[in-house]
């Protein structure tokens, strides 16, 4: 009986270690199905890494970017707001950007007004790990500088203004 008992328990226990590894195998024709579905889409991301590579993220970009910023209406340099724009760089953005074109940890912003328009600015402010994600020259600019850009928690209001310190620093 004991026999007995122990060859019920492991032919249980092997039954179902069998239907596990049956299950990891996934669909009958030998491969991963969620594997093979998913291959398309990560060839597409593929291609889209490799057509972000050709991007020089020095160059003019006409890009507007990924995010809620589509249309920012922009005249004369209002030197108000660029003050509190410098306040604002100052206290979320210095320690990793200089308004020079020195490199710190991610680039220096000298010139940046002139290279992206200001909805690609104010959405890289605002949603930096999309644009990091999915914008062709934000994707560029990981590449190079190998440093994600952090959310600062920067508010529509003071992303304008820091637009506008970055506009008369361009000047």
């Amino acid at each position: 009986m004991k026999i007995m008992k122990i060859s019920t328990s492991f032919i249980r226990a092997a039954f179902i270690g069998g239907m596990a590894l049956l299950a990891a195998c996934g669909p009958s024709n030998g491969g991963d199905k969620q594997a093979t579905e998913s291959a398309p889409a990560a060839n597409a991301e593929n291609s889209s890494a490799a057509s972000s590579a050709d991007v020089d993220p020095a160059a003019k970009s006409d890009s507007k970017g990924v995010g809620k910023f589509t249309s920012v209406e922009i005249g004369t340099i209002d030197n108000a707001m660029a003050d509190k724009g410098k306040g604002v760089f100052t206290a979320k953005c210095s320690a990793c950007h200089q308004i020079t074109d020195q490199k710190v940890v991610g680039p220096g912003l000298k010139g940046v007004t002139k290279r992206r328009t200001p909805e690609w600015i104010m959405n890289q402010i605002t949603n930096p790990v999309e644009m990091e994600q999915k914008d062709p020259v934000g994707k560029a600019l990981l590449a190079k500088y190998l440093t994600q850009m952090s959310f600062q928690n920067v508010s529509d209001d003071e992303t304008r203004q820091i637009l506008e310190y970055l506009r008369k620093n361009d000047q």
